[in-house]
């Protein structure tokens, strides 16, 4: 089986996802996970959850590069990414991804400041007299 790409997205971070059969190995920005996200143990899960989902934790090798936005959202990006992979790898990982909302791209990102706004919805005070 051949070298599958896929690009996921999050906030402002892109991650580019290339996933092929393999020993199991994840390469993110030329390091390995733990090298990539140090002691961030519950963000580790979160990128490995869409393989541990589809049971393929150890036969898929990983190759990705984030861009954007900080490592939490990176590796939201790259959750889409590695699930969008498989999703195309295999029809019958759609039908598990997709119920866990792992296919679905977390639209939500930072609103924009309105001229006469001190954020974007924060009036300045008002002052009756």
């Amino acid at each position: 089986m051949a070298t599958i790409y896929a690009t996921g997205k999050r906030k402002t971070a892109v991650a580019k996802v290339w996933v092929k059969p393999g020993s199991g190995k994840i390469s993110v920005n030329g390091l390995d996970l733990n090298g990539w996200l140090g002691g961030h143990e519950a963000i580790k899960l979160k990128v490995i959850q869409p393989l541990v989902a589809t049971k393929q934790e150890s036969t898929m090798d990983i190759r990705a590069i984030t861009l954007g936005g900080g490592y939490s959202a990176q590796a939201e990006a790259l959750r889409h990414g590695i699930s969008k992979a498989l999703a195309a790898m295999d029809r019958a990982f759609r039908a598990v991804l997709k119920p866990e909302g792992l296919l679905t791209r977390d639209s939500r990102v930072v609103e924009r400041k309105k001229f006469g706004k001190r954020k974007a919805r924060r009036s300045p005070q008002f002052s009756k007299r």
